[in-house]
């Protein structure tokens, strides 16, 4: 290993388990990548299973599916609108800090799911707390670890972090769905409660905040640079500086508005909305469920080879082709009369580009705003892929309900995505900011 540097603080010492993967020639970057995968799994899980347990919930609390439906829509816009806040958090707190803090909430935020009896329970639980503590990690998490530990390779990891929360949000659900048909909902949230705790803990252990905390360069450099100033500004000061240094570059605005019809086109159509719409044409719910899964999978493949790709080809034009891609897959959906195989077959495709655009966004945002900043721009972005999410998942639901049908709301959001795919012809090649 490297000396420090003059007038830098000596690293912390180095665990055992970092020196024995250094005797071998392994990296840390990839324990934090590890350790990364899979506390977004299991927080993501926790967002996605509740989604499942309306219409079992509904018969044992003998609550009605709108008023159980209200707090699905409430954590998924808070699990953006937390974005923001959380790139300044971790900026002025570090990584591990933060984990620290989004853990203990999330956890707390099962339990109460766990023992819901009223109403107000409902509402703090999975309303509030399961959309909150996942947000204060989500994208930003895998946005700092991917720049602070990589210069080689950020696009995979990027990739591979990203699919993670996909992943786990509709991995998780038709085992929940399967779990609560046979032991009762209750039972189906203790699935990503114990994983929840288990990676959490295993996270606080191990994980570092930077790579300088182990006296180590990042992938692909071979000097340990300096640790930048910790910023003495308060967390929403630090992002609201983000904010305006992105407003100030067309670049910015192109990503967030493609990005919310990134999440209006996924997380707010087809998590929320794809079981009923296979309920409409008579597919059971373990059925619909299992295609949920398949997306799940196919997602994971297609964000990492979307991070392979994203090292090696233009961003820009990547963008385009995903959004294209999407835009083809939903509006043949709806017009067809889909079969079983035809779902699989959606599901398999649509799947494999479900958020493959998250390494390529990620990395134009830290291309352009540097490896420091840029995280914290990306919050934004994010926050605004949620919004439109969750604003996307209510205005499904009142336009199925209007007009008993799915189908306008699965053509807008296939027209959106060509709309998004051609906006990336007026995005020129950014120029670094700072180390990137």
């Amino acid at each position: 290993m490297t000396e420090p540097l003059a007038g830098q603080a000596a690293a912390a010492p180095v665990p055992p388990l970092a020196r024995a993967l250094a005797a071998r020639g392994i990296h840390y970057g990839w324990v934090m990548v590890a350790l990364t995968f899979v506390y977004a799994v299991f927080s993501s899980s926790a967002m996605g299973v509740p989604s499942v347990l309306i219409v079992p919930m509904s018969k044992e609390l003998g609550w009605s599916i709108g008023e159980l439906s209200a707090p699905q829509g409430l954590r998924l816009a808070l699990f953006g609108l937390a974005a923001p806040l959380a790139g300044g958090l971790m900026l002025r707190y570090g990584p591990r800090r933060m984990v620290a803090i989004s853990g203990a909430l999330l956890l707390i935020g099962l339990a109460l799911s766990i023992a819901t009896t009223e109403k107000w329970q409902l509402w703090l639980g999975m309303g509030v707390l399961l959309g909150v503590a996942p947000g204060m990690t989500a994208m930003q998490l895998n946005a700092v670890m991917a720049s602070r530990w990589f210069v080689a390779h950020r696009g995979l990891v990027i990739g591979v972090l990203g699919g993670a929360i996909a992943t786990g949000m509709l991995v998780f659900m038709p085992l929940a769905a399967w779990v609560s048909e046979r032991w009762g909902w209750r039972v189906a949230l203790m699935i990503p409660s114990v994983g929840a705790a288990l990676s959490w803990l295993a996270f606080l252990w191990l994980a570092r905040d930077r790579p300088q905390d182990l006296n180590l360069p990042a992938v692909g450099e071979t000097t340990v640079t300096p640790v930048p100033p910790t910023p003495t500004a308060n967390f929403v000061e630090l992002s609201l500086q983000a904010l305006m240094l992105g407003t100030r570059r067309p670049i910015f605005w192109i990503l967030v508005a493609t990005f919310a019809i990134c999440g209006i086109s996924s997380f707010g159509l087809t998590q929320a909305h794809l079981v009923p719409f296979c309920g409409d044409l008579g597919i059971p719910l373990g059925t619909a469920a299992w295609l949920l899964a398949v997306i799940g999978i196919c997602d994971l493949i297609g964000t990492i080879g979307s991070g392979w790709l994203s090292d090696r080809y233009d961003n820009r034009w990547l963008l385009a082709w995903y959004y294209g891609l999407r835009g083809i897959a939903l509006l043949w959906l709806v017009s067809t009369q889909p079969t079983m195989v035809g779902l699989t077959i959606f599901a398999v495709i649509y799947g494999l580009d479900f958020i493959a655009t998250v390494p390529p966004s990620v990395r134009l945002t830290v291309t352009s705003f540097g490896r420091e900043m840029g995280p914290a721009v990306f919050a934004w972005i994010f926050a605004a892929h949620h919004v439109a999410a969750g604003l996307m998942a209510f205005g499904t639901g009142v336009s199925r309900d209007m007009l008993g049908t799915y189908e306008p709301a699965f053509l807008l959001a296939g027209v959106l995505c060509f709309a998004a795919a051609l906006s990336f012809v007026a995005v020129r090649r950014p120029q670094p900011a700072g180390a990137g």
